[in-house]
């Protein structure tokens, strides 16, 4: 149950608020969606809410990336050992990797470019949209969050941000790959050692291949919650103004530039 539901008599609308999230155009950077994409194909797509095309290149970026050893040639490239790091990368996966990660780079870019023409658009349709969505099993409103609080709680594990401001497919997604990125690269079993004061016995348990994502994954947690806390609150203040302006403001109300009101 929505409290408004649309006619689509509108070219394009600005919002729409569900029980698995609120969804929105907004303006966004292309060259800051075009880096997010760079340093993890998927995430760039996820942060414009294109879930399937952004959940695809994710997956395939960890398996072919696993498969040619991606990881660890960085690794070794990043100790100075130029012939190791040559060494471990499989050709024939590599060969696959390449232009799919130039495409998650280059899409981005053009899709966020396009979306911010559609935002755009949309604004001077000014076409309502829903601001509360009842179902049997969730219940998603517009209101105010704090910023802050979403980047806390995806700095302690991500996707909590993501929860805590109703972004329910990527809480989902983020949490679920967080715990095989986890369980693979043995990083909480190398902080339990480090709080047993064993630093050799953590640094020789973890697995370097499966690490090396998990910086990305709190990056992205981080960044996501912060941005659509900002917008979601903006969209709750414009959504709110224009309620109280056909209801409670005068037809005969003018709002004077340049004058003092008496």
């Amino acid at each position: 149950m929505n409290n408004y539901t649309n006619d689509n008599t509108a070219r394009r609308y600005k919002a729409h608020v569900s029980i698995w999230g609120t969804t929105q155009l907004h303006l966004r950077n292309p060259y800051i969606i075009a880096w997010w994409s760079a340093a993890f194909p998927g995430f760039g797509h996820m942060l414009l809410s294109k879930y399937l095309r952004g959940y695809a290149l994710f997956i395939w970026e960890v398996v072919v990336n696993i498969k040619a050893h991606v990881n660890s040639s960085m690794i070794y490239s990043f100790q100075g050992n130029i012939d190791m790091a040559k060494e471990v990368l499989d050709t024939r996966w590599l060969l696959m990797y390449i232009p799919v990660y130039l495409f998650g780079i280059w899409d981005s870019y053009r899709t966020t470019v396009d979306m911010n023409k559609f935002c755009l658009l949309a604004e001077r349709e000014e076409h309502r949209y829903n601001s509360f969505a009842l179902g049997a099993l969730e219940i998603n409103y517009l209101d105010k969050r704090n910023p802050i609080l979403s980047v806390l709680w995806s700095l302690f594990i991500p996707g909590l941000g993501q929860l805590y401001i109703h972004r329910i497919l990527t809480a989902f997604f983020v949490i679920v790959w967080l715990v095989i990125f986890y369980y693979y690269s043995h990083a909480q079993e190398a902080v339990l050692l480090l709080f047993l004061g064993k630093v050799k016995e953590a640094t020789s348990v973890l697995n370097p291949e499966w690490l090396l994502f998990i910086p990305s994954h709190y990056g992205f947690a981080a960044y996501d919650s912060y941005s659509n806390t900002v917008e979601n609150n903006k969209l709750f203040e414009k959504e709110l103004r224009n309620h109280l302006t056909e209801n409670y403001q005068s037809d005969g109300f003018k709002l004077l530039k340049g004058q003092k009101v008496k």
